[in-house]
């Protein structure tokens, strides 16, 4: 008789599940060669610590069996598909007008803590539900006006950019709303603790000491501490704010956890943090393309990221993320508004220059996907650095 068994994440197990075979073999490792019924916490840690997946026997188990990947991203069947409930142009008035205000009380909450004032909740759910709300309506309104605005500094605008970030992936992978909020808490709060840090080391340009990096590094100590003062209850806070540098291979702080003793969401933070980092000027470099970044991340996927879930934080973003500049087939410059989601690679546009990089009297939006017949082909050609050709979506007002 052909063995019934499914293939499972290890953050899905649970008590009952009769393992049958892992990912990898069984030596060195404390369990039967036959399998196994998984009743102990300890069981599942040393799985955490060594597997990815696990395959689970249907007939064995004495609890019903998911396949997949953990939770929202266990496969098309186990997740929320959510849809663009408005059009672009619908959604984005009300953006700008939410955006300042988020802006201002984002603002607001830094300022407080830097002051020695606790965190202020309410400032905080203020600021993110409506961001979440907002994404739920159409995933790229608040990517697109977010990337236009000025950063003011890059601790404030990481703070932003994160949880919305955060929103973003989390309705790409299917989480309820409830879900989504705590993401964009946990997101907007990741580096809360920089707060209590100097700001002439968080400005600083040259290499850091090993005293410098003890310091910096204290900011996720700090964050703890942060949140443990205000009664802030979600654990999914707690957990992004306490694993975001942590690595897969290891190699991260402040407890060195490897591959799935990082916690889901603090997998997924590590993810979003990295990329925001890489696409901000810093007082030490210049930023690099959203493309750019994502392809840095990829190769780092397995070393200091799960594969798997970064290959769904690229398909959340695509290949061109909203905001990415590039040039096209026809030697014009464009702008990246917004993603078709039945075709990532043609993407909606605002076409900025004319074929000589000479700005266009007035910015032209283009549907890669549904060129008319009368109009110029374009493609993409590549992607190309904010300040090629001396444009920067900021000084445009194209928003």
């Amino acid at each position: 008789m052909q063995l019934d068994e499914r293939k499972v994440h290890v953050d899905d197990l649970k008590p009952g599940m009769f393992v049958h075979r892992l990912d990898r073999d069984w030596l060195g490792l404390p369990f039967p060669l036959e399998g196994f019924l998984l009743e102990q916490n300890g069981e599942l840690d040393v799985l955490r610590k060594h597997c990815d997946f696990v395959f689970v026997d249907l007939e064995r188990s004495r609890v019903p069996v998911l396949a997949g990947l953990p939770e929202a991203y266990a496969g098309q069947e186990a997740r929320k598909r959510y849809s663009n409930q408005v059009e672009l142009a619908e959604e984005l008035p009300w953006v700008r007008n939410q955006h300042a205000r988020t802006r201002q009380l984002v603002a607001q909450v830094l300022c407080d803590l830097r002051a020695g004032r606790k965190l202020n909740l309410v400032n905080v759910q203020e600021a993110v539900v409506p961001v979440v709300q907002s994404v739920l309506r159409h995933a790229d309104a608040y990517l697109w006006v977010n990337v236009l605005k000025k950063r003011d500094g890059y601790e404030f605008a990481h703070a932003m950019n994160n949880s919305l970030l955060a929103a973003v992936f989390g309705r790409h992978m299917g989480y309820p709303e409830a879900t989504l909020v705590a993401l964009a808490t946990g997101g907007l709060l990741l580096d809360v603790g920089k707060t209590a840090l100097p700001m002439e080391l968080l400005n600083k340009t040259g290499p850091l000491t090993d005293a410098d990096m003890a310091l910096f590094r204290s900011h996720v100590e700090q964050g703890l501490l942060v949140l443990q003062g205000t009664g802030i209850r979600d654990p999914e806070v707690d957990v992004m704010v306490r694993t975001h540098h942590e690595r897969f291979d290891g190699s991260g702080y402040p407890n060195g956890l490897i591959r799935n003793q990082i916690p889901l969401f603090g997998r997924m933070a590590g993810i979003i943090d990295t990329f925001d980092a890489m696409t901000s000027d810093r007082s030490f470099r210049k930023a690099i393309s959203p493309h750019q970044a994502l392809q840095q991340i990829y190769r780092w996927g397995d070393r200091l990221f799960q594969r798997e879930l970064v290959e769904q934080f690229m398909q959340c973003l695509s290949v061109y993320p909203t905001g990415s500049l590039i040039e096209l087939s026809s030697g014009e410059v464009a702008i990246v508004m917004a993603q078709n989601q039945a075709r990532r690679l043609k993407p909606r546009i605002m076409v900025l220059t004319d074929s000589h990089k000479r700005l266009r009297p007035s910015f032209m939006e283009v549907d890669l996907l549904n060129q008319g017949v009368s109009d110029i082909p374009r493609e993409i050609a590549k992607t190309i650095e904010r300040g090629a050709y001396g444009l920067d979506p900021t000084e445009l007002y194209l928003s």
